[in-house]
Parts: C-alpha cells; structure tokens; sequence
C-alpha cells in the first residue's frame, strides 16, 4: 500500500507531462492584408468573430477552420490541421519517464501535445470581380429594318 501511494505521490507532478510544459490551449494570430478584415473562427467553445490583425485562444484538441472576409475581396476558408511539433513530442515523451500511461492519457486527451497549423493564419484576399466584368446573357440577334422604297 505505502509503495502504491509513494509511485502515484511521483508520478502526480507530471500526470501529462505536455499538459503541464504547454498548456491546453494555444493562441492563434490571424492577419490579413488588407487589415481590417473579419474572420470568423469556428470550432471554438464559442463561435468567435475579430477583426484582422487579431488572436484568438483555441484548445489544443479543437477543429479549427478560419472563414476570412471583407467587402470587395473574395472569402477565403482556411482550416487549421494540428501536429505534434518537436516541443509536444518531448513533453508526451516526457511521460514514459515520469507520467506513465495517466500521463499520456492525459495529454492524449486535452491535445497537450498538438499546435495548429499555420499559426499564424496569415491570408492576402484577392479582389472580387466586379459586377460590370462579368459576363453578360447573350442577346437575341436583331432583325434588320425593312427596306425603305
């Protein structure tokens, strides 16, 4: 019994070893060029809308897609992948050594050891075409006029 408390008492300061040296969370800098664009992030706990430059904080775990918007430009759709970067290895590593199995648990499950991708979501908007360019219905061809005698 004592052993059991003294091997959980040593292994509770790095139940998730990157939860721990990273965090849950990440912020996530978004900017556009023109500035002052809305972008519209989703897969939050809360959908959340600012205005370019700006930063959001996002979990670690979550599904982020980045919706950028402005009026003129065309909508850009940016989703976020998450990868394990050098630094989140480490810290997951960090747990065959200290955390053991609740350590990786715990990491696995809160995303500890993830960073989206790309952070920082950096979009340049293409014009819209206006609505003179684009292409017109075809017309009917015109009858000529009557001959005149």
């Amino acid at each position: 019994m004592i052993r059991l408390l003294l091997a959980a008492a040593l292994a509770a300061p790095c139940a998730g070893c990157a939860s721990v040296t990273r965090g849950t969370t990440e912020n996530i800098a978004i900017a556009s060029t023109p500035s002052g664009a809305t972008a519209e992030v989703s897969g939050l706990d809360a959908p959340t809308t600012c205005v370019t430059p700006c930063a959001v904080v996002a979990k670690r775990s979550a599904d982020i897609t980045v919706t950028i918007k402005k009026e003129g430009y065309e909508p850009q759709i940016i989703p976020l992948t998450k990868e394990i970067p050098g630094t989140g290895a480490a810290g997951f590593a960090g747990n065959i050594l200290a955390g053991g199995l609740i350590g990786m648990g715990v990491d696995a499950a809160t995303g500890a050891a993830l960073d989206h991708k790309p952070n920082p979501v950096i979009v340049t908007l293409q014009p819209a075409a206006p609505a003179s360019a684009r292409p017109a219905k075809p017309r009917p061809p015109r009858r000529p006029p009557p001959p005149q005698s």
